[in-house]
């Protein structure tokens, strides 16, 4: 982040640039992306088909999360290898993770619930 920007982002709100970070992972793809990055660095042609989308495209996915500060790259040969830029993405990824399966389970024991209230098998 160049000095300029890296100023103004400090006397901004935490709450905006948190809306900004949220922003970045607001797609499923880009979620996939760095899923796979908390298990480790990954060049761009090995991601392609884990994510399943095509090569532009997740170029660009990449692109938004490198602009975000989410992920960094380096250079290995021909290849661009990609990295988490805080390994806490990871953990922020499982905490979301368990808080979906923790909702899904409570529909899922409410619907059974609705069923059995009804009288259905």
């Amino acid at each position: 982040m160049p000095d300029r920007e890296l100023e103004e982002a400090l006397h901004r709100p935490i709450s905006e640039l948190k809306a900004e970070l949220f922003r970045a992972l607001a797609h499923p793809a880009r979620i996939r992306i760095l899923e796979l990055l908390s298990a480790g660095d990954r060049a761009v042609g090995d991601m392609q088909p884990l994510v399943g989308i095509e090569s532009s495209h997740l170029s660009q996915q990449l692109g938004v999360l490198r602009r975000a500060g989410v992920v960094i790259t380096r250079k290995e040969g021909s290849s661009v290898i990609y990295r988490l830029r805080d390994p806490a993405m990871a953990d922020l990824l499982a905490v979301a993770r368990g808080m979906l399966i923790r909702t899904l389970a409570e529909s899922t024991e409410l619907l059974a619930e609705l069923r059995t209230a009804a009288g259905e098998p």
